[in-house]
């Protein structure tokens, strides 16, 4: 499966904002706040007025990176999100909050999307008491998302349960720490989705 391995703090200056790719580290060493210029040799140079179609593309690499999805599958997305009633934009979003990686992470089962991603594909992570290892599983109302038995006993596993204790999930969510088990008892709606991203744009890129 293809993933990004370069430096995340490249991506959160790319895009000229904070991203929280690396979790906690952000919070303490972010490079953004030394180097607020986009990477690359010729980052620092004073660039021209930017083009609707750059802000279009910035702010869809934006949430494509946030989310950590690869361009296909973001497209995919996107597609489904079109053929939904709604607004489209805020369906897109929707759906990204749905997948498996990201409800962990909201939970506070994952200090990043990244750490959440992971342990979701070793499977430590189960919905409705059966194991589920694959990131991009859209999860649904009512559905319990929990630890395996075997997982809780381990160290970061324990570190990762008493974060969740003391975090505050989103609305659409519920966290049990005695069971260790988060609940989703709503669909997102956009103002719940704290991801600072233009969305209307991103449906202007793809409708050209």
């Amino acid at each position: 499966m293809a993933r990004y391995t370069e430096a995340r703090c490249r991506l959160c200056r790319r895009e000229g904002t904070k991203l929280y790719l690396k979790g906690d580290r952000c919070y303490t060493k972010c490079t953004i706040e030394r180097r607020p210029n986009p990477p690359g040799l010729h980052g620092a140079r004073r660039r021209g007025k930017i083009t609707e179609y750059g802000l279009q593309l910035r702010e869809k690499q934006k949430a494509r990176r946030t989310y950590g999805v690869l361009e296909r599958q973001f497209r995919r997305y996107y597609d489904k999100a079109a053929r939904q009633p709604g607004i489209t934009g805020e369906n897109l979003l929707r759906l990204l909050e749905r997948r498996l990686d990201n409800v962990v992470y909201r939970l506070g089962l994952g200090a990043s999307r990244s750490e959440a991603r992971q342990l979701v594909r070793h499977g430590h992570f189960t919905v409705n008491g059966r194991k589920v290892n694959i990131p991009s599983f859209q999860v649904r109302v009512g559905d319990v998302i929990g630890l395996k038995e075997r997982s809780k006993s381990m160290p970061r596993i324990q570190e990762l349960m008493e974060r969740a204790a003391e975090n505050t999930p989103p609305a659409w969510l519920e966290y049990d720490p005695d069971r260790a088990e988060g609940r989703v008892v709503d669909l997102p709606t956009r103002d719940q989705i704290d991801v600072p991203v233009k969305e209307q744009l991103i449906v202007e890129l793809y409708s050209k």
